[in-house]
């Protein structure tokens, strides 16, 4: 229905009974409850916890349209504009959330589906005519048809008027790009970045800042969004990283677009491991994702050392690591790798001979314990 149109031009309600407004008046809690609940189980976008501002705005819409409807059939000649701004509002409210008018649109239809049936169900309960299912189901339809057209009005409208629509896009984007779980009912990406005026390209990098920190002279091309006191940013060319050195930005590696996510990820780990570049540094950062298991394996490769004063602890662990990366896994290569006499290095592996014995020559325990005792390193093991 365009703006220019009359609302609700076409009035069935004419041939409702009125008597049957009361009646619905009464069931009207438990009606819309109803359809609400049909709406949050078919439309992914309004699966929002309850008390949220989705969810709200939901509830809101379905007690206002069942609202409307009733008054309608009681008075259907009664004067109906004030509705006017309110549904067109729903249209406004969908396209400043950045989606488009498909999951509004599915919900009027869930909407009508339920109480096509619904009012049917009173209808009969209140012993009306059984004729009454066709005129009540096509007044249900022409009131959403309405409704739905008026919303879109709303969205168009609010396109149509935001002068800052280039920078919305682009927050909206960058916070698309940034989503694990991607919303299947949101704007197609290609769409969206051109609004934002954003060649996509095929690799990006995310680069994680204090939002407290001031950087000069940022590319237009870069994407940005504060987050919990964390500047985000999608830079979309590798010479535009060069605005970040001496800032302490953390910078994820080069990834796909679609999994912009990922890089940011990285980036955060790299921070909390005191890294500026994550790419330098993934096997660190694989491990320190997995810490908690990681700390389980170094507790367990290092149980032999429990017993022990921590010093003494503490040496036998580097020289086991300096073992496991040597060679021919002789004194002196740990002697060298650890900066000590041969004689001590000999000593120190005879303690690590009577503590693991045979494992030491056991291919999978050398694996587990250098996977171990590099995950310590990222990380804290609860032993030592």
């Amino acid at each position: 229905m365009s703006a220019a149109e009359p609302f609700l031009s076409r009035r069935p309600w004419h041939e409702l009974p009125p008597a049957l407004a009361p009646r619905l008046r009464t069931r009207l809690p438990e009606l819309t409850t109803e359809m609400v609940q049909a709406i949050r189980r078919e439309v992914r976008d309004y699966r929002q916890p309850f008390g949220s501002a989705v969810a709200r705005d939901v509830a809101e819409a379905v007690r206002l349209a069942a609202t409307q409807f009733t008054e309608l059939v009681e008075e259907p000649d009664a004067p109906q504009h004030h509705y006017v701004p309110r549904f067109r509002r729903l249209g406004r409210l969908e396209y400043l959330s950045g989606r488009g008018m498909d999951g509004l649109q599915a919900a009027y239809r869930i909407g009508a589906r339920v109480a096509c049936r619904r009012y049917v169900d009173v209808a009969r309960d209140a012993a009306l005519s059984g004729e009454i299912a066709v005129p009540l189901s096509e007044a249900v339809l022409t009131h959403i048809h309405a409704m739905a057209g008026e919303s879109v009005t709303g969205f168009e409208e609010a396109r149509a008027g935001a002068a800052d629509d280039v920078l919305r896009s682009r927050r909206l984007l960058v916070a698309r790009l940034l989503q694990r779980r991607r919303d299947p009912l949101a704007e197609p990406l290609p769409d969206l970045a051109r609004r934002a005026a954003w060649p996509l390209p095929e690799r990006v990098r995310c680069v994680l800042l204090p939002a407290s920190v001031k950087v000069p002279g940022l590319d237009a091309d870069i994407l940005r969004v504060t987050r919990d006191d964390e500047l985000h940013l999608v830079v979309p060319d590798e010479r535009l990283l060069t605005a970040f050195q001496d800032t302490g930005a953390a910078v994820g590696p080069a990834v796909p677009l679609e999994e912009a996510w990922i890089s940011l990820h990285c980036a955060r780990l790299a921070r909390r491991l005191g890294r500026t570049s994550a790419q330098d540094h993934l096997a660190e950062l694989h491990l320190l994702h997995g810490s908690p298991i990681g700390s389980l394996l170094a507790d367990q490769v290092l149980e032999p050392l429990r017993d022990l004063p921590p010093g003494k602890a503490g040496r036998l662990t580097e020289t086991l690591d300096a073992l496991l990366a040597s060679t021919g896994r002789t004194a002196p290569e740990v002697a060298a790798a650890l900066g000590i006499h041969p004689q001590t290095a000999r000593n120190r592996l005879r303690q690590l001979t009577a503590l693991y014995g045979d494992r030491l020559d056991d291919p999978a325990f050398r694996f587990d314990a250098q996977l171990a005792l590099r995950s310590r390193s990222t990380g804290h093991s609860s032993l030592l």
